[in-house]
């Protein structure tokens, strides 16, 4: 098991979470399953930018992102080298540190 640190984020987690991940596990599912409703307007096929996020620490850990995750990061707000989307990052047994972006693309939150 690998522990998760999800900085503060002013609305979704405003004090930050520690959790813990099983290996396989998404990024996105363990911050739902935890509470932390990080946006997923394209409910995790991989055809938005709604949960991107930036793996602080530990993002080498991860499996490469593959074309088109980086053609959907193009289109992220504050896409940083360590970014990659939620869904498609795979949690591998080392801990990770993830900052959620204050901002989407989307104008609206879909509310999942």
């Amino acid at each position: 098991m690998a522990k998760i640190v999800f900085l503060p984020h002013q609305e979704l987690c405003p004090e930050g979470l520690e959790v813990e991940a099983k290996d396989g596990e998404f990024i996105l599912d363990v911050a739902l399953k935890n509470g932390i409703h990080i946006e997923h307007a394209c409910e995790k096929s991989c055809a938005c930018t709604t949960c991107h996020v930036v793996v602080r620490d530990g993002f080498d850990s991860l499996d490469e992102s593959d074309e088109l995750e980086d053609d959907m990061l193009d289109k992220a707000w504050g896409l940083e080298p360590e970014s990659r989307l939620s869904c498609q990052a795979k949690v591998n047994g080392t801990d990770l540190v993830v900052d959620i972006p204050r901002y989407t693309i989307n104008q609206v939150s879909e509310h999942h």
